[in-house]
Parts: structure tokens; sequence; C-alpha cells
């Protein structure tokens, strides 16, 4: 592969202006097909395997026409204080928005509160409901601003007046300017790391041209695949994170090849083969644990994951392909401004920042290896409280209408109310269908934790019945999660009884649902993952203790993250600095997301670090020497690269919608302990202590395993040896 990627390199340093258009063609023809692509219909999201989804499949074949998704706006109104919403002014203020509402072409159907018995107990409050023909993304700008007038009017009475529903939802930011301060913190630590604004925006450059590639291919997929919006969002922050770091690697390691002595030409050559080979290899491990998720069995999980690989995909290829190019346009203004000033080029010294960190820790192994898995197992111990859910609206800020119509419905009606279970009965083998609804009607409704149950609705064949049972908790409380398991236990004795059975589904019940499958899924995705840890690492490192040192490392890394992000959003430590208003259950997706793409990342650092190591100590250096010498050529990069994904992904922190937030943070957190616990002080104590055992292989499995040339020894093997202290070599140009 070394070789493959060296002659890569240097066609593509020769051939720059046909390979630097080739990408520029690209980027403009995925963008035309992005703005081009026709739009397809929107299918909606399922959950295949879970109870929730089944009953919604039920009820679109029992109740036809019942399963249109149309946009919905839950309007809610509370009256003054001391007052009640059924005195005759604002009764009339209700009933006059709800006609005002149904006049509109989209309009379905805008019920009345007073008609549907929509008041509370105390009646204070009230709620009316419109629905819509059409979805969300399909409202015209008249439709919604109809309503949105409507109900100006409605709050110019003196009424309290919010809504909630798909209609005229906030559309939440990615992450705004928060994210232009983490580009910047970026471009700021690359200057500082290359002293040079060339080499600083190489990188940028080619990074945000492969983010506008993966994110106009999604886009010209989205309407066809019907892709959120969360998708784009999780490929952009990777795409620029890995993007970033894969071209600082090749620019790094042309740096240290010209300063060995090597024409420009050779110089990205060479880097291409070893510092290539090390970002395909790492491009190849975030690729695979994204395409994983797939086996979790939730589409959307799925196509996050695809879409995220895709992008990592693109940053790969144009680390191997465009960097060098655009190296052979400045094959000089990319070293630092002293090797320019001087005229010549200058290798990093023997006693730079990562050889002296090294030797702090060869010094004190033990000390550091127990600090630093004391540490992380600290941070772990949350991780014990996980609760997994998919937060709503009551978790977004106070200043949206959508926070506050949730606290309004929850204080006049009960916690329970924005979360009711649907529960979907299917009585076709019933004797009495009326007898047996009614009598899980009233069993459901005797059950603890449930506040009322509706009236039951038949379909047209009298087979199906549906109603709602409103819980005595919100939506993401525990104790809502343990009811919908103590009504499902029921159903046994139920279906014994009556001859009949029913599903419990609603989105209260669908989020249940799907923590408790990415929870099933969890372990056995980490297990996957740190087996192909191990593997992959063995065929690199060819040693048996390292690839086991690294998934272990790995594992603490993850686990320190994910109890970060509980401590955080979940118990609250923290939460108010973040803009997190109001903790919760972490989002289900959110530790199988951690677990994939912080295992792709930890395997860059490893390979990056250790690949060094083991390069030194092949070529005689002994076991301590070889880690001074890894952390001397790769120890600046390695931190570099840790902080500029940290800078990226905290970027996303400032992101309107909780779930990106979350995302956010957890893989900032998992980046900084991976990088600086892990790599850069477990790694080297665990070698330390092994000394020559670290790189122990079995000879039957040596003979066995294939050579992958991580480290370009095949390339090395090439050159003539260069001397121990080089001498300075003048500027040449390509």
């Amino acid at each position: 592969m070394a070789t493959f990627l060296h002659r890569l390199g240097r066609l593509a340093f020769r051939r720059r202006w046909l390979v630097t258009l080739f990408w520029v063609a690209v980027l403009a023809a995925v963008g035309f097909a992005a703005v081009r692509a026709p739009e397809a219909p929107d299918e909606g999201s399922s959950m295949p395997g879970i109870e929730s989804q089944k009953a919604f499949d039920l009820l679109g074949q029992r109740f036809p026409g019942s399963a249109a998704d149309g946009a919905n706006a839950r309007i809610v109104f509370v009256a003054p204080h001391g007052e009640k919403i059924t005195a005759t002014a604002n009764r009339a203020v209700v009933e006059k928005l709800v006609t005002e509402a149904t006049d509109g072409s989209q309009v379905a159907s805008a019920v009345d509160p007073f008609t549907a018995k929509a008041v509370s107990e105390d009646a204070t409050t009230a709620y009316a409901t419109v629905t819509f023909k059409v979805k969300a993304h399909d409202l015209t700008d008249t439709a919604k601003s109809h309503l949105q007038n409507a109900i100006d009017t409605a709050r110019a009475s003196g009424l309290t007046v919010e809504v909630g529903g798909t209609a005229l939802a906030t559309q939440p930011s990615a992450g705004g300017s928060a994210e232009a301060i983490g580009i910047a913190i970026a471009a700021l630590v690359l200057l500082i790391t290359f002293g040079s604004l060339a080499a600083a925006g190489l990188p940028l450059l080619t990074a945000i041209v492969g983010v506008g590639i993966a994110m106009s291919s999604i886009l010209a997929l989205s309407k066809a695949l019907n892709l959120s919006s969360t998708t784009g969002t999780l490929a952009t922050m990777l795409g620029l994170a890995v993007g970033i770091d894969y071209a600082m690697f090749v620019v790094s390691r042309y740096r240290e090849e010209r300063s060995k002595g090597h024409a420009p030409q050779e110089a990205a050559g060479l880097a291409a083969g070893t510092a290539g080979s090390a970002v395909v290899f790492a491009g190849l491990t975030v690729v695979i644990a994204l395409a994983g998720l797939s086996v979790v069995g939730i589409p959307t999980l799925t196509k996050m994951g695809l879409a995220a690989a895709g992008a990592v995909v693109v940053s790969v290829l144009i680390a191997l392909t465009l960097v060098p190019a655009l190296l052979g346009f400045w094959p000089n203004a990319v070293l630092s401004r002293a090797a320019r000033k001087k005229g010549r080029i200058e290798e990093n010294g023997e006693n730079n920042g990562g050889s002296r960190w090294a030797r702090f820790v060869l010094r004190r192994p033990v000390t550091v290896l127990l600090l630093g898995v004391v540490g992380l197992g600290a941070l772990a111990l949350p991780v014990a409280d996980l609760q997994l859910g998919m937060p709503g609206d009551e978790v977004k800020s106070t200043a949206t209408t959508e926070r506050r119509a949730y606290d309004d419905l929850a204080t006049g009606f009960g916690p329970g109310f924005n979360g009711p279970l649907t529960v979907v009965v299917d009585s076709k083998s019933a004797g009495d269908t009326k007898a047996a609804v009614s009598t899980i009607s009233k069993r459901i409704a005797a059950t603890e934790g449930v506040v009322s149950v509706s009236p039951a609705r038949f379909n047209p064949a009298g087979d199906t019945a549906v109603f709602s049972a409103v819980p005595s908790t919100g939506p993401s409380d525990e104790r809502t999660k343990d009811l919908v398991h103590t009504i499902r236990a029921e159903r046994p004795a139920i279906e014994s009884a009556t001859g009949t059975t029913f599903l419990v589904t609603g989105t209260t019940a669908v989020n249940i649902d799907v923590a408790q499958k990415v929870q099933n899924a969890l372990i056995p995705y980490l297990a996957v993952v740190v087996g192909l840890a191990v593997v992959l690492l063995l065929l690199v490192f060819r040693s048996v203790l390292v690839p086991l040192k690294a998934a272990v490392g790995f594992l603490l890394s993850v686990l320190a993250s994910l109890g970060s992000v509980v401590a955080v959003f979940q118990w609250g430590h923290g939460a108010s600095l973040l803009g997190v208003e109001q903790t919760g259950p972490i989002m289900s997706m959110m530790p199988i997301f951690l677990v994939g793409i912080v295992f792709g990342l930890a395997m860059d650092y490893e390979v990056f670090l250790v690949a060094r190591m083991r390069e030194a100590y092949v070529h005689g250096d002994r076991p301590a020497q070889a880690i001074a010498t890894g952390f001397r050529y790769s120890a600046r990069v390695v931190v570099a690269a840790a902080l500029i994904m940290m800078a990226v992904f905290s970027g996303f922190i400032g992101a309107g919608e909780s779930m990106i937030k979350m995302i956010g943070f957890g893989l900032a957190a998992a980046v900084l302990l991976d990088a600086f616990v892990v790599r850069m002080a477990i790694v080297p104590a665990v070698l330390a202590l092994l000394g020559g055992a670290a790189w122990w292989l079995p000879r039957r499995l040596d003979r066995l395993l294939p050579n992958i040339d991580v480290e370009g020894e095949a390339l090395t093997r090439r050159e003539p040896s260069a001397p121990a202290v080089p001498e300075p070599i003048p500027i040449t140009r390509a």
C-alpha cells in the first residue's frame, strides 16, 4: 500500500493542475445536483422490530387514511391570573381563533376545545388542535403566517397563547457563531503548529472542499432518501474534523521529509506513502465503525452512519490527492517562517516537548498509569445511571413557544398529558368486540400510574379499536417507562380472558422501544468494534499486546466520555454553562454514535503515535528510546490534531438542537480524554512497563499475517539511510 500511495502522491504533485481541476469539477457537479435534484415523496421514518412500530403498521392497515402524518399545531390557551378560560370574553377569543384557523386551503380541521372537552379541571387552560393536509415542510408561507396572525390577535386580547406541534416549530441552528469560532480556533492551532499561513490554510481549504462535496451529495440524496438535517450536521462535524486532521498529517510528514533533504516531489510522494497509509487505515476504521451502525436495525441511524462515513471517505481521498497537488503549487510556502527566512530546513531537535514528555512518563510509568486509569474510571461512574430516551420539547429553551406550550399543558392537565400512550386493540378474533375492548380499557385504566383513558374509537370494519391512556408522569420519566412495561406484561392474562390482543404505541412508547433496542445492541456492537480494533492493530503493528492495550484504552475513553455526558445532560452538572436548560434522558442513539466515532478517532491517534515508535524499534532503538523517538516526531501533530477536533466538535455545542449539542459535547470530551489521557499518558506508560515484550508476536502468527506496511518500510528500504544529524539543506523549488 505504501508503494502505491507513494506513486499516487508523486503523480498528484506532478499533475497538480489536472488533480485540482478534477476536484473543483466534482464540487461543482455535486453542487449542481443538489440544487436540481427532484424532491421525492417523504415516506416518513420507521423503526422495524419494535412493538410500537407494529402498532402503527396495524393502524395504517385497519384505519385507511388515518395514518396521514400531516403537519399539526396544538394551540394552548391560558387565562389571565384569577380568570377562567371559560369566561365569556375569553371563550369568544378562543372560538374566534379556531374559526380563523379553519379558514385555509391546507387546513384539514381545527377542533374547538370547548366542543372536544379539552379544558383543564380548574378551567384555566384549554387547547385546540389544528391539523393540515400536508406535511410541515410543504406548508406555504401564507398558511403559516395566517395561523401566526390569528395567534398574535388572540395574544393581544390578554390570553397567554403558545403553540406546539410541527406546523410552526422553531428550526434549530446547527452551530451558528460557535461553529465559526471552533473553525477559527482550529486555524490558530494549525498556524502555531506549522508557523506558516500556507501550511495552516491548506488543511482548512481541503477540509472545506471535502465538506462541500459531502454536504452537496447529502443534499442531493436527502430529497430522495429522506435524510434528516441531523444527518447532514453529523457529516459536517466529522468531515471538518477528520478532513483537517488527515491533511495536517500529510503536510506535517511532507515537511519532515523535506528536512531530510528530499526534493519537493519526492517528499510529497513519501508523505503520501507513509502518513497517507496511516490516513487510509484510520479512515477505514472510522468508515467501518460508522457503516456498522446499520446492524442496529434503525433506518435513521443507518442513514446517519452511512452519510458520515461517506464524508470520511471524501476526506481520505482528498488528503491523498488534492493535498499533494496543492503542495505542488506551494512547495516552500508550507515550510515554517524560520526555514524560509534562513533559506534552509532543519529537522526536529532531539529535545523537543514531545520527547521531554515521553522521558517524564518513562521515569514514572506506574504513577502515570494509575492516575490515568483512576481518573477515567471516576469519570465513567455516571454510566451506571445512564437513562436512554429521546428528548422532546421539554428540553428546548424557554424562549421557544414549543417549550412554553409543553409547560402550560403539563401545569393544566398533568405531566403525562404531553406523552399519552396509544393502545391499539386487535379484536378480529374476538366474539364480542365491544365487550373485549371495554375489558381491556378498564384493566388499563385500573393500572397504577394511569390517570385517565379516553373512549375507544372503532374502525369501519369493527374489528380494531384505539384509545389513549394518559400516564401520571412525564414522557421522559423512568416511571412512565415502567408503566409501559407493566401494561405490556398484563397482555397475556388479558388475551386469555378476552381472546383479544393489544399493542401499546405513541411517541412516548416509540422512544422507550427505540431506547431499549439501542441498549440491547450496544454490548454486541461494542464487542464487534473492540474485536475489530484488535484485529486491525494486530495487522498494523504485528504485536499481540499493543492491540489489547489499545482496546482497553478505547473502552476507558468511551466510558469516561459517556459518563461525562450523563453528568452534564442527565444530572445537570455544569449544564447551564452549555445552555442546557432542562436535563433529561440521554439521546437513545448517543452511546452507539460515541462508540462508533470514538473508535475511529482513537485509532487515528494510536496509529500516528505508535507507528513511529514501532518504526524506531524496528530500526534498532531500545524499547524506551523508541517511545521517546515516537513522541519526538508525532506528539506535536497528535496534540494539534486533537485540539482541532475538540475545537470543531465544541462548535456544535452552540447548536439550538439538544441532540446536536449533546453529540458535540460527547465527541469533544471523547477526543480530550482519548488523545491526552489514553494515548499521550496511558499508552507510553504501559509500553514502558512492557518493554520489548510489547512488540512480541508468535512466529507462526507472524508468517500468517499479511504485511500492511503502514509505516512505509518498503519506501525506507528504497532510500539511502539519512545521517543521524542531517546537514542543513537549501530550499529547492518544485
